[in-house]
């Protein structure tokens, strides 16, 4: 399984957030921290506004800040919420195979996902943001250093 960046950098910023419970952050910052464009984060992070996971404010002293606890974030619930779930073709409403009838390659891979999302259901943000102390010493490196 691969998930897509889009989702990937929905994670990053989930985990950014959470490290940073008591500062509103600018978007710019988190951008910077991971080396991702701004513009690119931006439609993420409205993602994540839209679905209730992070708070926006505007302004000169704007950014975004986790609008719930780390512990209430389930990575399984953003990952099937942010990440489009036709693996395959033939998993969308509109994808058609030839062979579809008689494949079993679909039940295979429906399964698979499956499996995919129960474990990432098993898992919340707070466990992710859990070595705080490390991850906070990677983000104070300079952003070059950090890899995207």
């Amino acid at each position: 399984m691969r998930i897509t960046q889009y989702t990937d950098y929905g994670l990053r910023v989930l985990i950014y957030l959470g490290l940073h419970r008591e500062e509103i952050t600018p978007m710019p910052t988190i951008a910077n921290h991971y080396g991702i464009s701004s513009n690119h984060l931006m439609k993420v992070t409205q993602q994540l506004t839209k679905l209730g996971y992070v708070e926006s404010t505007r302004g000169r002293t704007g950014g975004l800040r986790l609008a719930k606890d780390p512990a209430d974030i389930n990575i399984g619930q953003v990952v099937r919420e942010m990440e489009p779930m036709e693996i395959v073709d033939c998993f969308s409403a509109e994808g058609r195979c030839v062979i579809e009838p008689g494949c079993h390659l679909k039940g295979i891979l429906g399964r698979a996902l499956r499996a995919f999302l129960k474990e990432l259901e098993q898992h919340t943000l707070a466990e992710l943001v859990e070595n705080k102390d490390e991850l906070t010493l990677l983000f104070s490196s300079s952003p070059s250093s950090v890899h995207s």
